[in-house]
């Protein structure tokens, strides 16, 4: 598989993939869970906002800023 590398650009900023998902992370531990207690993460970016709303494990929800 070819290495791919995603990008969310929007008024002159740009966030990669791998930093959504590291906010998200930092979200969920500060909150006191543990980075191992994911076992599935929906995200919905929102540039608009500069935020990406997630849903962990199919229950717990949240918002981190990018």
């Amino acid at each position: 598989m070819a290495k791919t590398s995603l990008f969310v650009e929007y008024n002159g900023n740009k966030v990669e993939d791998k930093a959504i998902v590291a906010a998200v992370k930092k979200e969920w531990t500060e909150a006191g869970h543990k980075v191992g207690e994911i076992k599935t993460m929906e995200l919905y970016v929102k540039p608009e906002e500069a935020a990406v709303y997630y849903v962990i494990n199919e229950t717990e929800t949240g918002k981190a800023s990018l």
